[in-house]
């Protein structure tokens, strides 16, 4: 294997000047820059990255602990979270939890072992374990999407309640009175932001009796499934379902055909998050739509300026809005 020794002598210059050229450290002149930029070529040397990065204490590598990485919303945030990091020279190392408490210890504990700089978390719950994990030791992070209450870090997220209270409002101004939520987890911030927008919603309307309607399940098209089936056997059945994310509203879907009804001629369906095409929905979803890169830049843009010090003062919450989209899924409630 080619060693900096072997650079140094087919460049003629010391180890010292080698690695000051590897490291852009120190003066060089452009003459023996030139010398060994060539001879690593020729050697095809390749520059030892762990030995520079337990030296200088930088791994120049990120962390990225997910909660669903099938879901689109996650993909997207997830490639503006590797184009921040590409963009100053860091790479990712991305890892699933599947909402799952424990599989995000382990992963936090791991990147930890593995020297990352820094890390951006969604966390999976309220619970402040990870957290608490990551200040004893240090370790810069920033949380994405959700909130960890009683807790003052940085957080990049969207407007969850104000989006939930948009879209609620939109049924609402169609003349639909019975509308359901479909919310995830009641341990999520999301989720609980969105149900708080929804009965907001509701108590400006003046119903604030219909917000026994809220329905908490989980972030997956299982728990939407569940959900909509449970909201269906209300009495009377609500004329609308507001779903708090965009696999909850598959599941949705899916329970409304089995059920024989119809969107949005028999009852209308509102979602948070856009549906990939493959997904083949016809009506297309009245969302809102949540800027998912953004996010992920953002929040790997703030964590790149607390690894150089060079951060604001006090810890964020950087709150992005989001966009209200109207399509054919939502429409005034049948008659009668």
């Amino acid at each position: 294997m080619v060693t900096i020794a072997d650079v140094a002598k087919r460049a003629g210059v010391s180890k010292m000047t080698v690695s000051r050229v590897i490291n852009g450290s120190g003066y060089i002149s452009q003459e023996t820059r030139e010398r060994v930029e060539k001879a690593i070529q020729e050697l095809d040397y390749v520059p030892n990255s762990l030995a520079r990065s337990l030296r200088f204490k930088r791994t120049r590598t990120i962390g990225l602990i997910l909660t669903d990485i099938t879901n689109p919303f996650f993909t997207t945030l997830a490639r503006g979270v590797e184009d921040a990091a590409s963009e100053h020279g860091f790479s990712v190392i991305f890892c699933n939890t599947d909402e799952s408490a424990e599989e995000e210890s382990r992963y936090v504990n791991v990147l930890t072992q593995k020297q990352v700089d820094g890390l951006l978390l969604v966390p999976t719950a309220r619970t402040p374990e990870s957290i608490t994990f990551l200040e004893n030791r240090n370790l810069p992070f920033v949380l994405l999407d959700r909130r960890v209450p009683d807790f003052r870090v940085d957080v990049v997220r969207c407007d969850s309640e104000q989006g939930a209270h948009d879209l609620v409002y939109h049924l609402l101004s169609l003349g639909h009175q019975r509308i359901a939520a479909l919310g995830g987890s009641m341990h999520i911030t999301s989720s609980t932001d969105r149900i708080a927008g929804y009965r907001r919603a509701l108590r400006e309307a003046g119903l604030e009796h219909e917000a026994h309607r809220a329905v908490f399940s989980s972030f997956t098209i299982e728990g939407g499934f569940s959900a909509a089936n449970k909201a269906l056997t209300m009495q009377p059945p609500p004329t609308a379902l507001f779903a708090a994310n965009n696999f909850i509203a598959i599941g949705a879907f899916r329970a409304l055909r089995e059920a024989g009804l119809r969107v949005p001629q028999d009852i209308s369906l509102v979602s948070f998050d856009d549906l990939p095409m493959s997904v083949g929905f016809d009506p297309f979803l009245t969302i809102i739509e949540q800027p998912a890169y953004e996010m992920g830049h953002r929040a790997t843009q703030l964590l790149l300026e607390r690894l150089s010090q060079d951060g604001p003062g006090e810890p964020q919450d950087i709150i992005l809005p989001v966009n209200l989209i109207v399509r054919v899924s939502s429409a005034p409630p049948a008659a009668g």
